[in-house]
């Protein structure tokens, strides 16, 4: 009897099967890896495991990121709920704390992005969020209202469902005093409650531009709108002043301008806009704290309306990126009137465009983008395609939450 010589273990046969097994130990991995960013993306995303249904179904989209981390943020309501709720919430507030209740701020930014409004008008748009038929109704006077629809949880107020979280014009306002979340109650609570208004200026850089005064600091600006509660000589000596505090209060003064009609009543606790009956302020609608402690240096400059000027347009801020399509005196400075147009100034900077996607690749890729590596490429990238993409943050996300799938 002949026997057959071709033996499961023999040298042969193990050199015919040895490419077929590599070939399928490839295609498992690749099948696996798809998985493991599915997975990942989903993770990221929500802050929740996928189930195996949703596996299943991202699985086959991995040959396109964006599309798969897309269909999570639509098909998710944990995106909204808890991922842009935590992401929005430090902005809110001072200390920059997250754990605070839901409010007018963080409800119209998750409304924006849920909605694919333009992301610019966060700072000059008519924009307000609201629970539909939660009781209490919104009020201008407490945050009773976001707070009852935060109780509800995540299946009656949930912040995904467009029939729940709608659209509304800002209340108690005329759209001309609107600019997007900073005439929401909460910010105004926040940044327009005592002091002098420059704390809403100054968390507007941070949140939207991810800086803070002192790296803009520029001494060659000229000081003409530095107010008269600035002493000129601190402790006595001038140079103080001219080699530190006018670097942030030129351009800051400058600005903040803006603002000057606006005032926070603790009392009512409720945002007022140049109410000529209020003992806030005085004939010409500004709000007394812009004039305060005019005896620090009586020469200063003296706030009559909401007018205000970019100093920050030249110098070394002209690394910001401002935008080309404003109004410009003949010293190349913009100009304006008002929170709203002074928002926008803002909002069209490229400065805005990548903190927008510094800010997402940091809650999504648990990490800051290396500015030394391929992240910055990636993130000039985004912040392009955020601009030419009507300012959807939607995308953002997606495209941020592809970049960091994973290997």
């Amino acid at each position: 009897m002949i026997r057959n010589k071709r033996k499961t273990g023999s040298k042969w046969h193990r050199a015919f099967l040895a490419p077929c097994l590599l070939l399928v130990g490839a295609v498992a991995h690749a099948a696996d890896a798809d998985r493991q960013q599915a997975k990942r993306i989903h993770d990221r995303l929500t802050g929740t495991p996928p189930s195996n249904q949703m596996i299943d179904i991202l699985e086959p989209m991995m040959s396109d990121p964006v599309a798969a981390a897309l269909y999570v943020i639509d098909n998710n309501p944990a995106f909204y709920n808890v991922t842009l709720k935590n992401f929005v919430a430090p902005w809110t507030n001072e200390a920059q704390d997250v754990f605070v209740p839901l409010n007018d701020y963080t409800a119209t930014v998750i409304g924006m992005i849920r909605d694919d409004v333009d992301f610019r008008e966060v700072l000059y748009g008519n924009h307000l969020y609201i629970g539909q038929g939660v009781s209490p109704a919104y009020s201008t006077t407490n945050n009773n209202h976001y707070e009852a629809l935060e109780a509800l949880g995540p299946v009656s107020g949930d912040l995904s469902n467009t029939s729940i979280l709608v659209h509304s014009p800002q209340i108690g306002l005329a759209d001309s005093a609107t600019a997007g979340i900073m005439t929401t109650r909460a910010a105004a609570e926040a940044f327009f409650s005592g002091g002098t208004n420059r704390a809403m200026l100054r968390f507007t850089f941070m949140n939207y531009l991810c800086s803070d005064f002192e790296p803009l600091k520029d001494n060659t600006r000229v000081p003409d709108h530095v107010r008269r509660d600035v002493s000129r000589s601190p402790g006595g000596d001038s140079r103080i002043f001219l080699n530190n505090c006018v670097g942030c209060h030129a351009g800051m003064d400058g600005l903040a301008g803006a603002y000057a009609y606006y005032e926070f009543n603790e009392a009512t606790g409720a945002l007022e806009y140049r109410d000529l009956t209020s003992a806030k302020f005085d004939a010409n609608g500004v709000s007394l704290k812009h004039n305060i402690n005019e005896n620090n240096f009586k020469y200063g400059y003296i706030t009559t309306d909401d007018s205000w000027i970019n100093y920050w347009r030249n110098g070394q801020n002209k690394l910001l990126g401002w935008s080309s399509a404003a109004v410009l005196d003949e010293n190349g400075h913009s100009y304006g009137n008002g929170a709203k147009s002074m928002g926008y100034e803002l909002a069209h900077t490229r400065a805005f465009s990548t903190c927008q996607v510094k800010k997402a690749f940091k809650a999504i890729c648990f990490r800051d983008p290396d500015n030394y590596s391929v992240d910055r490429t990636q993130v000039n990238t985004i912040a392009t395609d955020f601009e030419n993409d009507g300012g959807n943050m939607r995308n953002v996300f997606a495209k941020v939450a592809a970049y960091c799938k994973g290997p």
